[in-house]
């Protein structure tokens, strides 16, 4: 593979541009380069819970199917953010959401059903994995956004959609097995 940055800044997005792969110049604040960003956040916030898990393996064997789940999730948020920088390029396939799909429903056995409301905490990797849903919805909404102006193809809309659900499970699965109880939402008291 050859070089794919020879110049790490270029001055052509000073004046508040960017450029598509397909050659386009739209604004930084246009819904593809939003959605873009949202999806590197969250990319960028995965490869933080990854780390945080890595650290406790040691601890907590248990932690490794996580990683083992989650650390592709990385490179398939990558090829979604290539489709939206390159329009005609597709990357993303049902078989992914699928793979998603089957450790949501395993993962989801062992936790069993949610009786309450529960909040991001109880330990570092748990609240780190609700930051990872949170903003896995949050590029889901750009994404939408963004399909409502040129559409995107589907599998990338179910894919977003069925990681924030695997990282709602996987926060759980982590606090249960690192033995961490779930924070309960407790409703405020009624006058």
């Amino acid at each position: 593979m050859g070089y794919r940055l020879s110049k790490i800044y270029t001055k052509t997005g000073d004046k508040g541009e960017t450029g598509l792969a397909d050659g386009r110049r739209v604004g930084k604040d246009h819904p593809r380069v939003e959605a873009m960003g949202e999806l590197d956040t969250l990319n960028s916030q995965i490869g933080l819970l990854l780390a945080e898990l890595a650290e406790q393996q040691a601890a907590w064997p248990g932690l490794s199917e996580i990683i083992e789940v989650l650390a592709p999730c990385q490179h398939r948020l990558f090829d979604l953010g290539g489709e939206l920088a390159m329009p005609d390029y597709q990357a993303l396939q049902e078989a992914e959401v699928e793979r998603l799909e089957a450790a949501i429903d395993l993962w989801n056995e062992e936790v069993g059903p949610l009786r309450n409301f529960i909040l991001p905490g109880g330990s570092r990797a748990v609240a780190q994995a609700h930051v990872c849903r949170s903003l896995a919805r949050g590029a889901e909404r750009r994404c939408q956004h963004l399909n409502a102006v040129e559409p995107l193809r589907p599998v990338g809309m179910a894919y977003v959609n069925r990681l924030s659900d695997l990282l709602f499970v996987a926060a759980r699965l982590i606090a249960r097995r690192t033995q961490v109880d779930e924070v309960l939402w407790q409703a405020a008291q009624k006058p």
